[in-house]
């Protein structure tokens, strides 16, 4: 039976050996090997699709892992990312603190204050420090240490003593007037003359703006025959914080008679909490002898014990008097020339000058 079976199975399969691998377990095995090539194929497919996509995502990453053969870059120690953290941190609290200092110092110290603060710090540390002849070689390299890391502090000084002084230069061009002395000086036989400053806008004149005409500017009543008589007994200079372009040809026009001798606009002025201020100390002229008269004395000077207020004008009072009833007053002081006129002032605080100077005269003749 056996041999007729062996019989029929080399008729059919004529290449088959006695110790051939049965057919059907060649095709699995055949199966099994294609399963496992493909496998492996789709296998290094993804690795060099996941190897690409992180050159793309990290250049350097791939460069390094290609460079190490193909091993995976080791992220760095927790201690080395702890020291770089600390380090980042000092250098930010280092910057945060100079800038807070830098900051306290222009806000509490003047500038001359922080020069003489830091003078004595500055001229020991500025030159190097002297090292004997016979002094060691570890002694010298720590003098030239010692001296570097001083000339740091000292040159941070100096560079913030020039940034500072040049920026308050600039910034005092714009708040403080022109020069430390408006005025020209007196001659010598007029020390004895008083000086009678007078406001321009609501105390002399006054501008008004409409739209169908613009701006005009109107005189107050009396103004011409009240500059022609102080101007007998008084230095009269007129003051403005407007810029010279407006207020030049008002000064023209005023000073018509030349009565006037002295012009200042708002380069004469003095900057302060967003006003602009008239500082008498800036004139040139003896303090007790200055007299400042404007609408808005209090608010517009500096020298309060040397003012003397009068009501605005306005364009709709015609019937103002308010610059004729003082000169009675006026031409008394210039005439008495009292010793300081702040205190003759002071005597007249909280009164109209010109009322209270009537009812004084009156009693003093009764």
């Amino acid at each position: 039976m056996s041999r007729a079976l062996l019989r029929h199975r080399r008729l059919l399969f004529p290449g088959a050996r006695s110790g051939a691998a049965h057919p059907f377990a060649a095709a699995v095995s055949a199966s099994r090997a294609a399963s496992s090539s493909y496998t492996a194929r789709f296998a290094s497919t993804s690795a060099n699709a996941a190897a690409a996509a992180g050159a793309q995502a990290d250049p350097a990453a791939a460069a390094s892992t290609a460079g190490a053969g193909e091993q995976p870059s080791q992220p760095s120690p927790p201690a080395a990312r702890g020291r770089w953290g600390l380090l980042k941190f000092g250098a930010l609290a280092a910057v945060a603190g100079a800038i807070g200092g830098v900051g306290y110092a222009t806000y509490a110290y003047s500038l001359p204050e922080v020069e003489e603060k830091t003078r004595e710090f500055r001229r020991k540390n500025n030159p190097a420090r002297p090292v004997p002849e016979d002094a060691s070689a570890f002694e010298n390299y720590k003098a030239l240490a010692y001296s570097t890391a001083m000339k740091v502090p000292v040159s941070a000084i100096e560079l913030y003593l020039d940034v500072r002084g040049t920026i308050e230069d600039h910034v005092r061009g714009f708040t403080e007037p022109t020069s430390d002395k408006l005025l020209p000086d007196l001659l010598p036989q007029e020390q004895h003359v008083f000086t009678l400053v007078l406001d321009l806008n609501e105390t002399l004149v006054y501008s008004d703006w409409q739209r169908e005409r613009g701006w005009r500017t109107f005189k107050r009543p009396g103004v011409d025959a009240f500059l022609e008589h102080m101007a007998k007994f008084y230095e009269i200079v007129v003051y403005s914080d407007q810029p010279p372009m407006y207020v030049e040809p008002v000064f023209e026009r005023l000073n018509s008679g030349g009565t006037i001798s002295h012009r200042l606009s708002r380069p004469g002025t003095k900057y302060l909490d967003g006003k602009h201020y008239r500082d008498l100390s800036k004139l040139n002229r003896n303090p007790k002898q200055v007299i400042y008269l404007s609408a808005h004395a209090l608010e517009t000077c500096l020298q309060p014990e040397n003012c003397v207020k009068i009501k605005p004008f306005k364009v709709e009072n015609n019937n103002d008097t308010q610059l004729l009833d003082l000169l009675p007053f006026l031409e008394y002081v210039a005439m008495a020339r009292p010793s300081d006129i702040r205190t003759v002032l002071a005597s007249y605080q909280g009164h109209d000058v010109a009322a209270e100077f009537i009812e004084r005269s009156k009693e003093h003749q009764r």
